[in-house]
């Protein structure tokens, strides 16, 4: 007579493999999981079974079947069993048999349990259990098919959970790359792009699908590097470690950055380079500030010494005992000092000004002002200084109150002025006006002197800032007068702007607020 049993374990067998083949050709940890679960309750004609794997936090069921999930919390007893290490046994499950009965009290109608410790390389990953009640008992036969299915669903389980660590490490690399506020790029060993992220690709002012396959040197466009081709650092795998450049990134249709680029080769354990990641960061404004830092020494050094020089120059030389001056010298001379005594105060208060404005330290004290005296004082006093211009005014009969510091808005004032004469050396009209508008008060100063080129127009407020030509080159200035105007203008509520043609002149507006009483 054929043997039934026989039979039924040869279809355990033919169904533990095709389940081995299908659990280990899965990589999401959460299919395994059922696919195990299902099969192991399956092959042993079980009733319920859970998957507990163990983390950081403790057991946790992971998987379940054939059972509700909301009763899933009766089955604490079995879940918070710790598996124990027998020397010569491998792990078993103490007081399995204990924990069961618990579970019976709770109200859940199981009388057996099998457990199945998933172990891959003498670590523990969890355990599966499967129960039912009394009408049918597992036999040995039932326990050894499950031995048997347990190596492989371990390794299953632990290939589907380096595959989600590896997933999570990848979505996390790529949300630090995509994010990070530098630019990053990473290089085939070739030197063909493979990523961009964002902030690179803000850089170039194109998307990142389109830098994607190009060669380095077609999307990393640096001119005047200092330091190593970037594009190349570690193509001859000759460079260890990180090397550093700095470069102009050209940017065909918009402004040039400086970048400054660290390239880092990847090697193998054979030594041969399989990516190169460029970082960049845009040092374009460190490397303006050194600029503009440098320029302010060279340009107070200069502007202090020549009037220091000039003064004292002529007090040497009023003062000589072997020179019997006349009047008209002395006069001359005293003139000069007191000049250029003049200019190094002016200059010395333009520089207090621009630190308490960097410090947030300046003083505004509105009140109403008639800007017709005020624009008269500021005439009267530049009109003795030269004698190759003629001031106009250009003022309504009715111009309303500004509601401003006359202290600053006279500073303002000066400085247009100043520059007006300054910059048109030939002499010439210099016109200063107002008008109202019932809503803002605008105040012009407009010369007839060489102009500014439009290209220019939009940095002139910076500190500072001097536009690079033979005229204003051999003008004294400082760069800071414009800016100051800026600051003060935008402290009382106005704003400043400038309308000018080069050969033709140039008349900056800027405007205060009415007193409206």
């Amino acid at each position: 007579m054929f043997d039934l049993r026989y039979e039924y374990s040869i279809r355990q067998m033919e169904y533990l493999m095709e389940i081995a083949r299908a659990i280990t050709s899965r990589l999401d940890l959460g299919s395994v999981l059922k696919l195990i679960l299902k099969s192991a309750v399956e092959m042993v004609r079980g009733e319920v079974g859970i998957v507990v794997l163990y983390g950081q936090r403790g057991p946790e069921v992971r998987a379940a079947y054939g059972i509700p999930r909301e009763l899933l919390p009766l089955l604490e007893p079995v879940v918070s069993a710790e598996p124990v290490r027998i020397p010569g046994s491998g792990w078993a499950i103490s007081g399995l048999e204990e924990r069961l009965a618990e579970v019976s009290r709770l109200g859940l109608p199981f009388e057996q349990i099998v457990s199945l410790p998933l172990v891959f390389e003498e670590e523990i990953l969890g355990v599966i259990y499967v129960l039912k009640g009394g009408s049918t008992t597992f036999t040995e036969a039932d326990r050894r098919i499950l031995a048997g299915f347990a190596d492989q669903a371990a390794i299953a389980v632990r290939n589907a959970q380096l595959v989600t660590q590896l997933r999570r490490e990848k979505a996390l690399l790529e949300a630090v790359v995509e994010n990070n506020p530098g630019g990053i790029v990473i290089l085939d060993s070739k030197g063909v792009v493979q990523t961009v992220n964002k902030a690179f690709a803000d850089f170039l002012g194109i998307s990142p699908r389109e830098a994607i396959g190009k060669r380095c040197e077609e999307v990393v466009r640096l001119e005047q590097v200092k330091g190593v081709d970037v594009c190349s650092c570690a193509r001859a795998g000759s460079v260890r470690g990180s090397i550093y450049s700095e470069g102009v990134l050209k940017r065909p249709g918009r402004k040039d950055k400086i970048l400054g680029v660290t390239c880092t080769p990847i090697y193998d354990d054979g030594g041969r380079v399989i990516n190169i990641i460029l970082t960049a960061q845009d040092i374009t404004r460190f490397r303006e500030a050194e600029e503009m830092e440098a320029t302010f020494i060279s340009i107070i050094s200069h502007e202090l010494k020549t009037p220091v020089a000039v003064i004292k120059g002529y007090a040497g030389t009023l003062r000589r005992e072997d020179a019997n001056w006349d009047r008209k010298t002395i006069e001359a001379g005293l003139a000069v000092i007191e000049e250029e005594s003049d200019r190094l105060a002016e200059l010395i208060d333009n520089l207090l000004e621009v630190s308490k404005i960097q410090a947030g330290a300046l003083k505004i004290r509105p009140e109403p002002v008639d800007l017709k005296p005020l624009i008269d004082e500021v005439i009267e006093r530049f009109s003795v200084q030269t004698l190759r211009h003629t001031f106009v005014k250009d003022l309504p009969e009715e111009l309303p109150l500004a509601y401003a510091d006359p202290k600053r808005v006279r500073q303002i004032l000066d400085n247009l002025v100043s520059n007006a004469i300054k910059y048109s050396p030939d002499g010439g009209i210099v016109r200063i006006g107002a008008w109202s508008n019932g809503r803002a008060l605008t105040v012009y100063v407009a010369d007839q002197g060489v102009g500014i080129p439009p290209e220019e127009q939009g940095k002139l407020f910076k500190r500072f800032y001097r536009i690079d030509s033979s005229e204003r080159r051999t003008t004294k200035g400082t760069g800071l007068g414009l800016y100051l105007v800026k600051s003060l203008v935008e402290a009382q509520g106005g704003r400043v702007w400038v309308h000018s043609e080069p050969g033709k002149g140039s008349t900056f507006f800027f405007t205060l607020p009415i007193y409206h009483g």
